[in-house]
């Protein structure tokens, strides 16, 4: 399944929730879930959907990919891989989900939102232990080092995002060097993760 490159807002109207998807947008008057909270299309105000226990899972299902920008591929893999592990599987998942390189680069505040980190690590911007990595989707480990490399850390995107948003990095990150690192303290434990998203209806629904 391709990546998803329509208008991130219609999903944010569709789930009826702020995926924060588009940064300070999202948190100011001109957020369209704002304006228009209802469901896009034609349709949308006089649409009304039965509850059913498959649509709820879904739901959770696409909140969780959008939020952090997989296709279904992707997210399915990562669940199978979730659910061979000895543990609780949905937070398993998120657990892997956060230790993606692009969900590190926006927990550590240098993105406003997880597109632009994948694009800030996708152009060569982050070194994981001293060395550059560009893939969105590495998955870091206790210990790893995160830093930018030396002319990213003066992009003007950058240090407006470090200046205006000042997002302090979750309790399983340690910032260092003044900012411009994190390390791998530990791995998140369910408490650390905010996403609004039930994780166990997601699991249902893979386990059908």
């Amino acid at each position: 399944m391709a990546r998803y490159t329509g208008a991130d807002c219609k999903l944010c109207r569709r789930e009826k929730m702020k995926l924060y998807l588009k940064g300070a947008k999202c948190d100011s008057a001109k957020c369209p879930i704002e304006i228009r909270p209802y469901p896009p299309g034609e349709h949308g105000r006089s649409r009304r959907r039965n509850a059913s226990e498959y649509l709820l899972q879904l739901q959770e299902k696409q909140k969780a990919r959008f939020t952090y920008g997989l296709n279904e591929r992707q997210f399915h893999n990562l669940y199978e891989e979730a659910s061979r592990r000895k543990g609780v599987t949905g937070e398993l998942m998120l657990q892997l989900l956060e230790r993606r390189l692009d969900n590190i680069v926006y927990r550590a505040g240098w993105a406003s939102t997880r597109p632009q980190a994948r694009q800030f690590v996708r152009h060569g911007h982050v070194d994981v232990n001293g060395k550059r990595v560009d893939i969105p989707s590495y998955r870091v480990r206790k210990g790893d080092v995160i830093s930018l490399r030396g002319k990213a850390s003066q992009m003007i995107q950058i240090q407006w995002n470090r200046d205006v948003l000042s997002r302090t990095p979750p309790p399983w990150l340690d910032s260092e060097n003044e900012g411009l690192a994190v390390k791998v303290r530990e791995y998140p434990l369910r408490e650390h993760i905010d996403v609004p998203v039930r994780e166990q209806l997601i699991v249902e629904l893979y386990s059908k």
